[in-house]
């Protein structure tokens, strides 16, 4: 039977069937000539896309469903993780490492790192525009801009990184929360008529959806805005949806619509922007009177974290033996964090708690096991999205007053 869409199932993911062809080979060779040697791999980066300074670990739970039953033991970070990429001594950070008999999980390299990458990617950009919108309201409308079988991928890492709300609706479900938006031009352009658009919105949806009006459509921002919020029912807010190429000063754009409504009257109707907007719009809006974002591609399109994973350590004769290709950091290593202000430290896997470079406060173990070879057994159960969103947001509030 032909399959609709070029997408993997479930089942073909935890086969290694999207693995590279040349893990499939190594395997082979492994088994024909019965060598299985027990090693100690972790998962690294060397620098972070878009020169961030840091980023957010996300993608573990689908990680550990990869590995169930996989008879290895995984260590690694707590989802949601603020990690910088090296050390002060420029030792790469291990976000996951795996002890155990290489050919038993040689095949789950490339899905392994395909869901830490792509997740953390998204959700590191996201929490660096969290950072930017300070406490503004932002919304991930990004599910256009990505393939339909990974969009609830794309809410959970905008959602846990720090936004407020997403748009897709399988992906808000997934999470457990409701999801959000506001209007598309083509429910204007439909009714032909900005009015009767307008109030059909408010009559006919219920009463939890917040009447945001879009207002750019066919006329000036500042005429619909003040045509919206006078015959709009029971209308909270609009969204200005304006496109680069014409928004001039946009800033200044969104002073002169923030002027308008209030000698108006219209002190209650907050404005919404959307539109291609980056950590740059973000800062340069800072001050200008805006209460929320609705931000796509920076979100869906970032650029993922270029892990890799590398076999640094051998077991040989019943102990350890530290090797690695050149330009890597052989032996096992722990990594360790400071609750004071964020900075994070490896050390070799038996060192003592060192003292943060930074503040000097004694670190803590930040490596955790979350999956026992034993029976495969996952040991860390699944925290729900908010939890590990509130843990983004209080380590974003740390890193935010230095």
């Amino acid at each position: 039977m032909r399959r609709r869409w070029r997408i993997a199932t479930e089942e073909e993911i935890l086969r290694g069937k999207t693995t590279d062809v040349y893990f499939d080979r190594t395997v082979e060779v492994l088994r024909a000539t019965d060598v299985n040697p027990r090693v100690y791999a972790e998962v690294t980066v060397s620098e972070m896309p878009q020169n961030l300074p840091w980023g957010i670990a996300a993608g573990y739970d689908d990680v550990l469903q990869l590995f169930k039953g996989t008879k290895v033991d995984i260590y690694g970070l707590k989802e949601g993780t603020l990690f910088h990429p090296r050390n002060p001594s420029g030792v790469r950070t291990p976000v996951l490492q795996i002890d155990g008999n290489y050919a038993n999980f040689a095949q789950l390299e490339t899905p392994l790192l395909g869901f830490l990458c792509y997740t953390s990617g998204m959700a590191s950009k996201t929490a660096h525009l969290r950072r930017a919108a300070g406490d503004k309201t932002i919304l991930s409308f990004g599910a256009r801009r990505t393939h339909p079988a990974v969009t609830p991928t794309v809410e959970y890492a905008a959602y846990i990184g720090g936004c407020d709300g997403v748009s897709c609706v399988l992906g808000a479900d997934l999470i457990g929360i409701e999801a959000q938006g506001t209007m598309p031009h083509s429910l204007i352009i439909s009714f032909q008529d900005h009015l009767k658009a307008w109030k059909a919105f408010s009559k006919y949806l219920d009463e939890d959806v917040a009447r945001i009006a879009l207002t750019d459509t066919y006329l000036d921002e500042v005429f619909e805005s003040i045509m919206a919020s006078s015959e709009m029912p029971g209308i909270t807010g609009v969204r200005l949806d304006t496109p680069s190429s014409r928004r001039g000063d946009f800033k200044e754009l969104i002073q002169e619509v923030r002027w308008e409504l209030d000698v108006r009257g219209y002190e209650d109707v907050k404005i919404f922007v959307s539109g291609g907007i980056d950590i740059e719009e973000l800062e340069n809006l800072k001050d200008a009177p805006v209460s929320g974002y609705g931000i796509g591609g920076a979100i869906s399109n970032a650029p993922a974290v270029d892990f890799a994973m590398d076999i640094v350590s051998i077991m040989d004769k019943d102990s350890w033996k530290p090797c690695a290709k050149r330009g890597k950091f052989s032996g096992r290593k722990t990594v360790w964090k400071c609750k004071k202000c964020i900075a994070t430290d490896v050390t070799p896997w038996e060192a003592s708690a060192p003292k943060c470079h930074s503040c000097g406060t004694k670190m803590e173990k930040a490596t955790m096991k979350l999956l026992d070879s034993e029976e495969g057994e996952i040991l860390q159960d699944p925290v729900p999205p908010s939890e590990t969103r509130n843990y983004v947001i209080d380590q974003l509030s740390i890193i935010g007053e230095q």
